[in-house]
């Protein structure tokens, strides 16, 4: 497989829960078996464009039991001979090589995955936002020649570009060290709170200036959050930004 993968170093693994879980798009191709007619297959293509099951292969990283994954889109792109062309955009967690295996299986002729690309992981795509590494490992080595900060920000980027298309809630300056000390976020402290926020989904908890300071959990919908005047509103997951970045404003007490 080719394509895009978000590499983090440091303090930014934390975040790596939030690319796992984002969407994904790749442009496959994938072998039959047999021969079939074009229009059979952008038939089946189109069947998978829903939410599916899936159990993971036997050569998987993950517990083989079986699963939903959901298919945003599946486009046809072109076919030579047995070989079809076509991209997916599904949920973190698909496996194309089980979804080729189901699409052969259905057009009754079988088929397996020849070659794979991933051109978009979360909001990281292939014609924006990446470089190669032959590119990574020339400005590295500028870098140790010159050491010029600058030529780091060529590649590596900050860690709250990973949490774009994650929702988003903005708290006061006064609650930012008592998160960072495993506080929940709680009403008074929050300024802000981005539409799509749904209870029991991950939400990136940012400081004004829009830097990263924990994942939580959201008990509350946006519209719950923003009329909330006392009381909860998130269960932080992993925190990301060190203890004592911000003044200390808080009694121990609150903490916890």
């Amino acid at each position: 497989m080719t394509g895009v993968l978000p590499v983090t170093l440091e303090d930014s693994t934390k975040i790596v829960q939030a690319l796992l879980h984002s969407g994904k798009e790749y442009v496959c191709v994938m072998k039959l078996h047999g021969d079939a007619k074009e229009t059979s297959v952008k038939n089946v293509l189109a069947k998978f464009q829903d939410q599916i099951y899936q159990r993971p292969p036997l050569r998987s990283s993950v517990k083989r039991q079986l699963r939903t994954r959901r298919i945003y889109y599946i486009d046809f792109l072109e076919i030579d001979g047995r070989n079809v062309l076509f991209k997916v955009g599904c949920e973190g967690g698909t496996y194309i090589r089980k979804l080729c295996y189901d699409i052969g299986e259905i057009l009754g002729v079988g088929a397996h995955m020849q070659e794979l690309r991933r051109t978009r992981a979360g909001p990281f795509t292939e014609n924006t936002n990446c470089v190669r590494l032959h590119d990574v490992a020339y400005w590295f080595s500028e870098w140790q020649e010159k050491k010029d900060p600058k030529i780091l920000y060529k590649f590596i980027q900050p860690m709250e570009t990973a949490l774009a298309l994650v929702p988003k809630i903005m708290v006061r300056d006064s609650a930012v060290d008592a998160l960072c000390h495993g506080a929940n976020l709680t009403a008074p402290g929050i300024l802000a709170a981005e539409t799509g926020v749904t209870k029991g989904a991950m939400v990136a908890v940012l400081t004004l200036k829009g830097e990263a300071i924990a994942l939580a959990k959201a008990l509350l919908s946006t519209e719950e959050i923003l009329n909330l005047k006392h009381g909860a509103v998130a269960t932080l997951q992993r925190v990301v930004m060190p203890r004592g970045t911000y003044p200390k404003v808080w009694k121990r007490g609150n903490a916890k």
